[in-house]
């Protein structure tokens, strides 16, 4: 039943004045678009903080108020870090989804007890105060406040990932991160025991035609998410912290989710502190394959505390193609590389831009000048004559530099194949710095991954310090290697 239907305007006193009757008139009002709307009622909610929902949260509540009215039985919205997609999903919905289901259940799931329990005492703070517009009490002698019945038959409880919950039903079941960091999700056991949970004991407790929400941040390719992205029957919303093409918000690429939160600029330097890899997961919704099951074994990669004296330094250019334009531009990465006095290829430098031409060549330039004179630089040469021309430009601008021009031939993977077989060798190094968390992040994921810049721009250092003349010295090539 439709609980509007049954609203009646408050009994009003036989006394009461114009001002009073209208005042009473208004409070019916107001508690019918409570218990009919969802974004009515989050903003009524929100405005005692001084607080509206963004436009990704009216996204979310659209989303919530059609599986509230079984128009959606299944649903799966990504968000990152920091959209608020908790205080819209496991708080400010279930007191909105009792008032249209006074006698509904709800189990609602998190990584944690503690956290659980954290967003069932808001819910059941909410009740309390908003009880009267909503339509709700909380039965009499109620006290648990991760377990507890509405008057009207209603019951809430608020589990953690893995709780036993034998002989309790659900007409809802609300699933909100059920991973709490990278350590559980880089774990196949946690992983499997998730979805086993789930299976068995989460999705057990459901009734017959009962609806089921997962309101997560990706972390792993297969986590919980990942594994149900394939079946049909889940509605999927993704929005990531940087919009790509069809954005569900008809957003720009590269725009912003959040930017009065979190604005692109902000996000670029997050990019930068933790990494491709693990930006294209959590703020992308986007995780690919880690280390191990890539190329490159970048736990082999010699960690130094301090950059070593080095012999035989290049500096490697991958160019990026057109202009830095859209959600995910190419960078124009420089690697400097070189040969320590064990024979080992350090990695003591790396600079990128994304940026025009103008932006390119000054970067080249003033990257060459704070090398010095001794330190090669080594451009790609594109097929064709434009490629040419670009290198004679670069050249002539680089005047009293060392430049050495090479085509590139071949697949990307089979090129990288030496320095691969160097780095699960122990014979690569990088010294610190910035610029190692996102060099190793991508070396993680190629040739799978969304960048290879830094890749390409490393194979192109490495080859030619393996192959150019040297003093004779100790170089471990593996047979596979060769």
């Amino acid at each position: 039943p439709d609980p509007s239907k049954a609203l009646t305007p408050p009994a009003s006193p036989m006394t009461s004045s114009p001002a009073n009757s209208r005042a009473l008139a208004a409070e019916w009002r107001l508690r019918r678009k409570i218990r009919t709307e969802l974004t009515f009622w989050a903003r009524h909610v929100l405005a005692r903080e001084g607080r509206a929902p963004a436009r990704h949260h009216l996204l979310l509540l659209d989303e919530l108020a059609r599986l509230s009215a079984r128009e959606t039985k299944r649903l799966l919205v990504l968000m990152p870090p920091g959209a608020a997609k908790s205080t819209y999903a496991s708080v400010l919905f279930p007191p909105w989804w009792f008032a249209r289901h006074p006698a509904g259940e709800i189990i609602a799931a998190t990584h944690t007890e503690a956290l659980a329990l954290h967003f069932a005492r808001r819910v059941r703070a909410l009740i309390a105060e908003e009880g009267a517009r909503l339509g709700l009490s909380l039965a009499p002698l109620e006290r648990e406040a991760g377990d507890f019945r509405l008057s009207s038959g209603g019951r809430y409880r608020a589990v953690g990932r893995g709780a036993a919950i034998v002989g309790r039903r659900a007409d809802l079941l609300l699933i909100d991160d059920p991973l709490a960091g990278f350590d559980e999700a880089q774990s196949a056991r946690v992983r499997e025991r998730l979805w086993e949970w789930y299976r068995n004991d989460l999705l057990s407790r459901l009734k017959p035609g009962g609806a089921v929400a997962l309101i997560t941040t990706r972390w792993h390719e297969d986590d919980l998410a990942g594994r149900l992205l394939g079946d049909p029957a889940w509605r999927v919303i993704r929005l990531p912290a940087l919009a790509e093409e069809d954005d569900p918000l008809g957003r720009a690429p590269g725009e912003a989710l959040w930017p009065e939160w979190e604005d692109r600029a902000a996000l670029e330097r997050r990019r930068l502190e933790i990494g491709e890899a693990a930006f294209a997961a959590l703020y992308q919704q986007a995780p690919a394959a880690r280390a191990g099951r890539g190329m490159f074994r970048t736990g082999a990669i010699v960690r130094l505390s301090a950059p070593p004296p080095l012999a035989s330094r290049v500096r490697a250019w991958d160019l990026a193609a057109g202009r830095a334009e859209g959600a995910d531009p190419d960078w124009t990465v420089g690697v400097r590389m070189g040969l320590s006095g064990e024979g080992r290829f350090v990695i003591d430098d790396i600079v990128r831009v994304r940026g025009d031409a103008l932006a390119i060549e000054r970067l080249i330039a003033e990257t060459a000048a704070r090398d010095g004179r001794e330190v090669p630089v080594l451009l790609p040469q594109d097929p064709g004559q434009a490629g040419k021309a670009q290198v004679q430009y670069l050249a002539r601008r680089l005047a009293g530099y060392q430049v050495v021009a090479s085509p590139e031939s071949g697949a990307k993977w089979v090129r990288a194949g030496p320095f691969a077989a160097q780095v699960a060798a122990g014979n690569v190094a990088i010294a610190p710095g910035p610029f190692v968390a996102p060099f190793l992040d991508e070396l993680a994921l190629f040739p799978d991954g969304p960048k290879d810049d830094q890749v390409d721009a490393a194979v192109r250092a490495f080859t030619h310090l393996a192959t150019a003349p040297a003093p004779a010295r100790s170089l471990h090539i593996p047979l596979l290697g060769r």
